[in-house]
């Protein structure tokens, strides 16, 4: 087999795999505008076939859910009364998404599940052997005594992902930069 360009590179997808109840989900909003197509079309797709996708396959956001989501990313205000979405989007677990390739009969719809199942095995992966580095870890820090501490801890912070900064307001400043 020859190996194709991929249609959407893997950062793109891995970047809108969220936690959401303990699984790692899609949103529909999001795989709709990877597959290029409206997220009412998603929606109707698996609203047709709801047989194909049970609780642990997709689930609909609960509005305390969209409300921590909101907050999370800047989304517009519900309450303006324009734009925003109407209804709280579903959220995908990794075999509803490979059932979403029965639904949506399209070459693209089959490339990108293809690219999001590649998404989805390397965040395993990368769990995996973090997890692995940290169980080897506390075994060497068990081995060895009080003075490796240090080193130990040191491992520990770089294995931490960093904190975002806070970012400076934008704008004018009138008294000066501080």
């Amino acid at each position: 087999m020859t190996a194709k360009k991929s249609v959407i590179p893997l950062e793109q997808i891995e970047k809108r795999i969220i936690l959401l109840r303990g699984q790692k989900v899609l949103l529909s909003t999001d795989l709709a505008e990877l597959y290029g197509v409206e997220t009412k079309v998603l929606v109707q797709a698996v609203k047709r076939n709801l047989d194909r996708f049970p609780d642990d396959f997709m689930f609909q956001l609960s509005p305390k859910e969209l409300a921590v989501l909101r907050s999370q990313i800047v989304t517009s205000n519900e309450k303006s009364g324009r734009g925003g979405r109407r209804y709280p989007p579903y959220a995908f677990t990794e075999q509803g998404v490979a059932m979403l390739s029965s639904v949506l009969h399209s070459d693209r719809a089959v490339h990108v599940n293809i690219e999001i199942m590649r998404a989805f095995v390397r965040l395993r992966q990368m769990l995996a052997s973090n997890a692995d580095l940290a169980r080897k870890l506390a075994t060497l820090e068990k081995k060895y005594d009080a003075q490796f501490r240090v080193v130990f801890d040191a491992i520990r912070e770089l294995m931490t992902p960093p904190e975002p900064k806070k970012k400076r307001p934008i704008g004018f400043a009138p008294w000066g930069d501080k």
